[in-house]
Protein backbone atom coordinates (compact mmCIF):
# COMPACT_ATOMS: atom_id res chain seq x y z
CA UNK A 1 0.00 0.00 0.00
CA UNK A 2 1.41 3.24 -0.98
CA UNK A 3 0.74 6.01 1.89
CA UNK A 4 0.51 9.72 0.63
CA UNK A 5 2.47 12.29 2.44
CA UNK A 6 1.23 15.44 3.72
CA UNK A 7 3.34 18.51 3.05
CA UNK A 8 3.70 18.60 6.64
CA UNK A 9 5.36 14.94 6.16
CA UNK A 10 7.26 16.04 3.19
CA UNK A 11 8.76 18.84 5.15
CA UNK A 12 9.77 16.37 8.13
CA UNK A 13 11.33 13.93 5.40
CA UNK A 14 13.24 17.32 4.09
CA UNK A 15 14.92 17.69 7.84
CA UNK A 16 16.02 13.91 7.54
CA UNK A 17 17.28 14.18 4.19
CA UNK A 18 19.34 17.29 4.96
CA UNK A 19 21.22 14.85 7.61
CA UNK A 20 22.00 12.67 5.00
CA UNK A 21 23.07 14.92 2.69
CA UNK A 22 25.52 16.04 5.38
CA UNK A 23 26.86 13.36 6.06
CA UNK A 24 27.73 11.63 2.59
CA UNK A 25 29.50 15.26 2.41
CA UNK A 26 31.55 15.07 4.84
CA UNK A 27 32.18 10.94 4.20
CA UNK A 28 32.87 12.21 0.95
CA UNK A 29 35.26 15.14 2.06
CA UNK A 30 37.46 12.98 4.43
CA UNK A 31 37.76 9.96 1.60
CA UNK A 32 41.19 9.25 1.17
CA UNK A 33 44.32 6.97 -0.21
CA UNK A 34 44.70 5.09 3.17
CA UNK A 35 41.64 5.36 4.93
CA UNK A 36 39.63 2.78 5.93
CA UNK A 37 35.55 2.43 5.35
CA UNK A 38 35.05 1.70 8.71
CA UNK A 39 36.55 5.51 9.16
CA UNK A 40 34.27 6.99 7.04
CA UNK A 41 31.13 5.20 9.12
CA UNK A 42 32.22 6.92 11.89
CA UNK A 43 31.91 9.74 10.60
CA UNK A 44 28.84 9.46 9.15
CA UNK A 45 27.80 8.74 12.49
CA UNK A 46 29.28 11.18 14.04
CA UNK A 47 27.12 13.44 12.03
CA UNK A 48 23.92 11.45 12.22
CA UNK A 49 24.30 11.78 16.39
CA UNK A 50 25.18 15.23 16.08
CA UNK A 51 21.51 16.01 14.31
CA UNK A 52 20.12 13.66 17.40
CA UNK A 53 19.66 11.67 13.94
CA UNK A 54 19.65 7.53 14.22
CA UNK A 55 20.34 5.30 11.36
CA UNK A 56 17.97 2.89 9.28
CA UNK A 57 20.90 0.89 7.95
CA UNK A 58 22.15 -0.15 11.43
CA UNK A 59 20.53 -3.08 12.57
CA UNK A 60 18.63 -3.58 9.55
CA UNK A 61 17.87 -7.35 8.60
CA UNK A 62 15.91 -8.09 5.42
CA UNK A 63 14.89 -11.49 5.28
CA UNK A 64 17.94 -12.41 2.60
CA UNK A 65 20.18 -11.11 5.34
CA UNK A 66 22.24 -13.90 7.34
CA UNK A 67 22.96 -11.19 9.76
CA UNK A 68 21.76 -7.24 10.72
CA UNK A 69 23.56 -4.45 9.33
CA UNK A 70 26.76 -3.64 11.63
CA UNK A 71 26.86 -0.16 9.99
CA UNK A 72 24.92 3.20 9.26
CA UNK A 73 26.70 3.60 5.54
CA UNK A 74 27.02 0.62 2.74
CA UNK A 75 30.41 1.60 1.57
CA UNK A 76 31.08 -0.68 -1.81
CA UNK A 77 33.83 -0.65 -3.80
CA UNK A 78 35.66 -1.16 -7.37
CA UNK A 79 33.19 -4.77 -8.29
CA UNK A 80 30.74 -4.10 -5.41
CA UNK A 81 27.99 -2.56 -6.19
CA UNK A 82 26.10 -2.07 -3.49
CA UNK A 83 24.98 -3.20 0.48
CA UNK A 84 29.37 -3.17 1.12
CA UNK A 85 29.89 -3.80 4.88
CA UNK A 86 32.49 -1.08 5.93
CA UNK A 87 35.51 -2.81 7.66
CA UNK A 88 39.00 -2.35 7.78
CA UNK A 89 39.91 -2.46 4.38
CA UNK A 90 42.11 1.16 3.45
CA UNK A 91 41.24 2.46 -0.07
CA UNK A 92 43.51 2.59 -2.39
CA UNK A 93 44.84 5.00 -5.32
CA UNK A 94 42.01 4.63 -7.79
CA UNK A 95 39.60 3.02 -6.04
CA UNK A 96 36.09 3.65 -6.57
CA UNK A 97 33.76 3.74 -4.26
CA UNK A 98 29.71 3.82 -3.81
CA UNK A 99 28.51 5.36 -0.33
CA UNK A 100 24.88 4.82 0.82
CA UNK A 101 23.33 6.60 4.01
CA UNK A 102 19.96 6.71 5.55
CA UNK A 103 19.00 9.08 8.76
CA UNK A 104 15.81 8.81 10.87
CA UNK A 105 14.71 12.00 12.45
CA UNK A 106 11.20 12.57 14.43
CA UNK A 107 10.30 9.72 12.72
CA UNK A 108 10.89 10.28 8.82
CA UNK A 109 13.30 8.71 6.86
CA UNK A 110 15.91 10.16 4.31
CA UNK A 111 18.12 7.88 2.00
CA UNK A 112 20.77 8.74 -0.16
CA UNK A 113 23.93 7.58 -2.26
CA UNK A 114 26.97 8.90 -4.31
CA UNK A 115 29.76 7.14 -5.95
CA UNK A 116 33.15 8.61 -6.19
CA UNK A 117 36.86 8.05 -6.99
CA UNK A 118 39.89 8.34 -4.65
CA UNK A 119 43.24 9.34 -5.63
CA UNK A 120 43.73 9.26 -9.85
CA UNK A 121 40.54 8.30 -11.45
CA UNK A 122 40.70 6.15 -14.14
CA UNK A 123 38.45 8.11 -17.26
CA UNK A 124 36.25 5.30 -17.73
CA UNK A 125 35.35 5.03 -13.74
CA UNK A 126 34.54 8.60 -14.12
CA UNK A 127 32.17 8.19 -17.08
CA UNK A 128 30.53 5.21 -15.42
CA UNK A 129 30.01 7.91 -12.13
CA UNK A 130 28.52 10.60 -14.30
CA UNK A 131 25.99 8.23 -16.51
CA UNK A 132 24.84 6.95 -13.01
CA UNK A 133 24.15 11.00 -11.80
CA UNK A 134 22.49 11.26 -15.09
CA UNK A 135 19.89 8.68 -14.84
CA UNK A 136 19.15 9.98 -11.51
CA UNK A 137 18.51 13.25 -12.80
CA UNK A 138 16.33 11.16 -15.91
CA UNK A 139 14.65 9.50 -13.11
CA UNK A 140 14.18 12.13 -11.26
CA UNK A 141 12.77 14.80 -14.53
CA UNK A 142 9.89 11.69 -14.68
CA UNK A 143 9.15 11.90 -11.38
CA UNK A 144 6.01 14.27 -12.07
CA UNK A 145 2.34 14.06 -11.17
CA UNK A 146 0.20 12.60 -13.86
CA UNK A 147 3.36 10.00 -15.20
CA UNK A 148 4.00 6.16 -14.02
CA UNK A 149 6.17 4.10 -12.29
CA UNK A 150 7.37 2.89 -15.70
CA UNK A 151 8.71 6.38 -16.85
CA UNK A 152 10.79 6.89 -13.90
CA UNK A 153 12.55 2.95 -14.94
CA UNK A 154 11.89 3.82 -18.76
CA UNK A 155 13.85 7.13 -17.77
CA UNK A 156 16.49 5.58 -15.67
CA UNK A 157 17.65 2.43 -17.81
CA UNK A 158 17.50 4.15 -20.96
CA UNK A 159 20.45 6.65 -20.03
CA UNK A 160 22.33 2.84 -18.67
CA UNK A 161 21.99 1.19 -21.74
CA UNK A 162 22.79 4.00 -23.66
CA UNK A 163 25.94 4.46 -21.92
CA UNK A 164 26.41 0.26 -22.18
CA UNK A 165 26.08 -0.45 -18.83
CA UNK A 166 24.34 -3.56 -17.09
CA UNK A 167 21.79 -2.91 -14.85
CA UNK A 168 21.50 -5.88 -11.82
CA UNK A 169 18.10 -7.21 -12.49
CA UNK A 170 15.35 -7.20 -9.23
CA UNK A 171 17.25 -3.99 -7.94
CA UNK A 172 16.28 -0.25 -7.92
CA UNK A 173 14.45 2.11 -6.36
CA UNK A 174 11.18 2.03 -3.28
CA UNK A 175 9.19 4.23 -1.78
CA UNK A 176 9.93 5.85 1.27
CA UNK A 177 8.29 7.74 4.70
CA UNK A 178 8.08 6.30 8.32
CA UNK A 179 10.11 3.10 7.04
CA UNK A 180 13.30 2.98 5.23
CA UNK A 181 11.62 0.44 2.40
CA UNK A 182 7.92 1.23 1.95
CA UNK A 183 5.99 0.51 -1.40
CA UNK A 184 6.41 0.95 -4.58
CA UNK A 185 9.06 -0.44 -5.70
CA UNK A 186 11.29 1.39 -8.57
CA UNK A 187 12.80 -0.14 -11.04
CA UNK A 188 15.60 0.49 -12.68
CA UNK A 189 14.80 -0.29 -16.39
CA UNK A 190 10.79 -0.51 -17.49
CA UNK A 191 8.26 0.83 -19.89
CA UNK A 192 7.05 3.94 -20.05
CA UNK A 193 3.08 4.93 -19.86
CA UNK A 194 3.02 1.27 -17.46
CA UNK A 195 2.86 0.83 -13.64
CA UNK A 196 1.42 2.76 -10.61
CA UNK A 197 0.18 6.34 -11.44
CA UNK A 198 2.34 9.04 -9.61
CA UNK A 199 0.69 11.26 -7.32
CA UNK A 200 1.39 14.73 -5.16
CA UNK A 201 3.11 13.22 -1.91
CA UNK A 202 4.06 10.25 -3.27
CA UNK A 203 8.07 10.18 -1.63
CA UNK A 204 10.37 7.81 -3.84
CA UNK A 205 13.86 6.41 -3.28
CA UNK A 206 15.21 6.37 -7.02
CA UNK A 207 18.64 5.09 -7.37
CA UNK A 208 20.40 3.81 -10.73
CA UNK A 209 23.11 1.05 -10.19
CA UNK A 210 25.23 0.73 -13.42
CA UNK A 211 27.48 -2.00 -14.23
CA UNK A 212 30.46 -0.65 -16.10
CA UNK A 213 31.26 -4.54 -17.83
CA UNK A 214 27.76 -4.02 -19.36
CA UNK A 215 26.45 -7.38 -18.40
CA UNK A 216 23.51 -7.38 -15.76
CA UNK A 217 24.65 -10.54 -13.67
CA UNK A 218 25.37 -10.13 -10.06
CA UNK A 219 26.17 -12.45 -7.24
CA UNK A 220 26.19 -12.22 -3.14
CA UNK A 221 29.59 -12.24 -1.76
CA UNK A 222 30.65 -14.22 1.48
CA UNK A 223 29.57 -11.85 3.89
CA UNK A 224 25.54 -12.69 2.68
CA UNK A 225 25.42 -8.44 1.86
CA UNK A 226 27.50 -7.22 -0.55
CA UNK A 227 26.60 -7.70 -4.53
CA UNK A 228 29.37 -7.70 -6.64
CA UNK A 229 29.46 -8.18 -10.18
CA UNK A 230 29.52 -11.27 -12.18
CA UNK A 231 32.30 -10.08 -14.73
CA UNK A 232 34.79 -8.28 -12.34
CA UNK A 233 33.56 -4.84 -13.68
CA UNK A 234 33.05 -1.49 -11.46
CA UNK A 235 29.81 -0.15 -10.31
CA UNK A 236 28.68 3.03 -9.59
CA UNK A 237 25.35 4.13 -7.47
CA UNK A 238 23.76 6.99 -7.12
CA UNK A 239 20.37 7.88 -5.66
CA UNK A 240 18.31 10.71 -3.69
CA UNK A 241 14.92 10.14 -2.19
CA UNK A 242 12.25 12.73 -3.38
CA UNK A 243 8.84 13.76 -3.13
CA UNK A 244 6.42 14.41 -6.36
CA UNK A 245 4.10 17.48 -5.91
CA UNK A 246 2.35 19.57 -8.32
CA UNK A 247 4.65 22.30 -8.78
CA UNK A 248 7.38 19.22 -9.51
CA UNK A 249 9.60 16.67 -7.82
CA UNK A 250 11.55 18.10 -4.83
CA UNK A 251 14.50 16.45 -3.41
CA UNK A 252 14.86 15.92 0.24
CA UNK A 253 18.23 14.60 -0.08
CA UNK A 254 20.20 17.80 -1.76
CA UNK A 255 23.42 18.23 -0.57
CA UNK A 256 26.28 20.77 -0.89
CA UNK A 257 29.70 19.06 -1.61
CA UNK A 258 32.57 21.30 -2.87
CA UNK A 259 34.94 18.17 -3.52
CA UNK A 260 34.54 16.71 -6.95
CA UNK A 261 35.57 13.54 -8.39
Amino acid sequence: MVELKTDTSIDAMYEAGQVVGRALTAVRQAADVGMSLLELDVIAHDVLRAAGATSPFLGYRPSFAPTPFPAVICASVNDAIVHGIPGGYRLRDGDLVSVDCGAELDGWVGDSAISFVVGEPRPADLRLIEAAERALAAGIEAAVVGNRIGDIAHAVGSVCRAGGYGIPDGFGGHGIGRRMHEDPSVPNEGRPGRGLPLRHGMVLAIEPMLVGGGTDGFHAAPDGWTLRTDDGSRAAHAEHTVAITESGPRILTARQDTRTS
